[in-house]
């Protein structure tokens, strides 16, 4: 694993030491798609064909980098995202958000965009570090790939018919669209149920992470069906970042 940074503080004792590096084998990045098929496959009791062996993946994961937390005690995978930089997204073709999403608005912004997907933190580890560490990673990318927009799509869980999906769509077009000129369309639009009752948008902690970067919410959400979720487009420009999330994650080691 090539190596970005480690926490920097020496961790309480019996606590996790994380290491963020970026995955530099087939061996590693089968570790991150077994990790991704626990948590996104076999938690959701999802059975899909294609994904077979324990493993999630596809035709992206030859082309994407993949950043990877490693607990150093125990060496086991806890945090993964995968990044797509412009020039691996014109050798395949298209943005994975483009399977659910049309990009023609944001042509512009192609040559200096990434797109993050496949967020995955084991549920052992979900206080905020690995999360932390992970964005620096995705900072690091930009800054090396001299990108200023990171895009990706965001999922909110259908289980309960839609209610809190359509509530949390609803809240957040009204308070982070983006401009116009910087929205999408969704191929295959979710929609609300006809009847929803009144409820409190509980709002994933993935998307709250993009909010808190200064990220728009890109219009109207996809369906997924694949997966039972409605996914949103998230268009974060570097720009917009807030300033504590600059500066700790594109100086020093972040932006190495």
């Amino acid at each position: 694993m090539q190596l970005l940074t480690r926490s920097e503080a020496a961790p309480p004792p019996r606590q996790p030491r994380l290491t963020l590096g970026l995955a530099t084998s087939p061996a590693e990045v089968r570790e991150v798609q077994r990790l991704r098929h626990q948590l996104f496959i076999e938690a959701m009791g999802l059975s899909l064909p294609r994904l077979g062996g324990g493993l999630d993946h596809d035709e992206y994961d030859e082309v994407c980098e993949h950043l990877v937390v490693r607990d150093d005690i125990t060496s086991e995978v806890v945090g993964t995202y995968r990044v797509l930089g412009p020039s691996a997204a014109r050798r395949i073709g298209a943005y994975y958000s483009e399977r659910e999403f049309d990009l023609a608005e944001l042509a512009e912004l192609r040559p200096g965009m990434a797109e993050a997907g496949r967020a995955c933190v084991h549920p052992d580890y979900r206080s905020g570090a690995v999360i932390t560490l992970l964005w620096s990673g995705l900072a690091a990318f930009m800054a090396r790939e001299k990108c200023r927009h990171l895009i990706g799509c965001a999922s909110i869980s259908l289980a309960d018919g839609g209610n809190n999906a359509a509530a949390v769509c609803q809240s957040l077009q009204a308070s982070h669209l983006a401009p116009l000129g910087c929205r999408v369309t969704p191929r295959v639009p979710f929609d609300a149920p006809v009847t929803m009752p009144q409820q409190e948008a509980w709002v994933p902690p993935l998307i709250k992470g993009y909010l808190r970067g200064g990220a728009w919410v890109g219009g109207a959400p996809a369906l997924d069906p694949e997966f039972h979720t409605a996914d949103l487009f998230m268009l974060l420009p570097l720009a917009r970042l807030e300033r504590r999330y600059a500066r700790h994650y594109l100086r020093g080691e972040g932006a190495q």
